[in-house]
């Protein structure tokens, strides 16, 4: 009789255990399936992030370093909105062009009657859009789409008067 008694004990005993450990399992598969969605969730967030703002620093970027006298302006080109930097290099008229066409957004470096076309920039980044506006010194730069944003730099060298 006193062996039946401890081997129930025994077995209650086991089977708390094996119960504790499943539980213990279910808890840590749980907490690894949540875990792994919100990586998910923030790692697509923070792509979105880094695409507005990366795009949008290139340009700004861009249009610190080329910021003299007139060489700043937004034309439209195949009817494509272009943001235009023009420079002097060895008395020679270069131009960098930066636009958005087919879904990223493009540069190109050339000098200012190439005769080259926009299909012939290089992509720099992937976007949803890109619009650029000029009005007097401010140039406002939006991209589009999954983190877009929206940029407005004031042009110090426009070549005029007041400079």
């Amino acid at each position: 009789m006193k062996q039946s008694g401890e081997r129930r004990s025994q077995t209650m005993g086991t089977l708390f255990t094996s119960l504790l450990f499943l539980v213990f399992v279910l808890c840590a598969l749980f907490t690894v399936l949540t875990g792994g969605r919100v990586y998910e969730n923030i790692s697509a967030r923070m792509e979105e992030t880094y695409t507005g703002s990366v795009a949008l620093q290139y340009i700004a970027n861009k249009v610190r370093q080329g910021d003299t006298a007139g060489a700043v302006s937004v034309r439209e080109q195949e009817g494509t909105q272009v943001l235009e930097l023009a420079q002097d290099i060895d008395g020679e008229r270069y131009v960098t062009w930066i636009y958005y066409l087919d879904g990223s957004i493009r540069e190109l470096f050339t000098w200012a009657d190439s005769g080259l076309s926009l299909h012939d920039g290089i992509s720099v980044l992937e976007c949803g859009g890109l619009t650029l506006n000029q009005e007097g010194r401010l140039l406002t730069v939006e991209t589009t789409g999954a983190g877009g944003g929206r940029l407005q730099l004031s042009l110090r060298s426009t070549g005029g008067q007041d400079e």
